[in-house]
């Protein structure tokens, strides 16, 4: 690979295990609306989609049913109180980034996650002030896929695409990559979503433990 002089990282399933709150929030809607609760194991693919991830598994919505936008809400309100009690970095991910600083290698963060909970998310974890870049879902005018996040980090770095490793657990980190003409390690230790085997998303490679970053940089 090219020279690496910044790392970016998505943040639900490749950086932090974000699902334990993200499934109580589910289970607090659930529970608001007396309905029974969903067991974690069925909800921790969904995590990197969010709230349409979680309320899909949880009431059978998509955005634009009648209900959607309410639940939503709601869920945003329960998941906001409770953001960052059971949520850890992956493990290896600390030692990674005392690496990269110790190495004056930037890192920065580029998720779908609203700003205002990554910034808060990235606070209860102690790296807020540590991370060159911060992107939000909503940071830009488009989300990943798009390459817009990614070409905003890059902006804020002040560096040139080439030289960013993004490593991400969902198909559209990967197309947001490429898109953005990034190099792109996709994390298997993560969610993984809905975008096919990971083999096919024709990531620069697969990493299984956040330690192998290291190898690409």
């Amino acid at each position: 690979m090219p020279s690496t002089e910044a790392v970016l990282f998505d943040l639900d399933g490749t950086l932090a295990d974000t699902a334990p709150d993200l499934a109580r929030a589910l289970n607090r809607v659930l529970a608001a609306n007396r309905l029974a609760p969903v067991a974690a194991e069925l909800t921790r693919p969904y995590t990197s989609s969010g709230a349409r991830g979680l309320l899909k598994v949880g009431f059978g919505l998509s955005p634009g049913d009648e209900r959607y936008a309410a639940l939503r809400l709601q869920f945003l309100d329960f998941y906001a109180a409770e953001i960052c009690v059971d949520t850890r970095l992956f493990e290896g991910m600390a030692e990674l980034l005392a690496r990269l600083d110790r190495d004056g290698v930037p890192w920065g963060v580029v998720t779908n996650k609203a700003e205002r909970f990554t910034l808060a998310l990235l606070q209860g974890l102690h790296l807020a002030g540590r991370a060159a870049c911060i992107v939000g879902g909503d940071t830009t005018a488009r989300a990943k896929p798009h390459p817009d996040p990614l070409l905003h980090a890059a902006a804020a770095l002040r560096l040139p695409p080439s030289a960013c490793l993004y490593v991400g657990d969902d198909l559209r980190d990967v197309q947001a990559a490429r898109a953005a003409g990034m190099r792109a390690l996709a994390a298997r230790y993560g969610y993984l979503g809905d975008g096919g085997a990971i083999e096919s998303w024709q990531a620069d490679a697969i990493i299984d433990h956040p330690r192998e970053v290291l190898d690409y940089l």
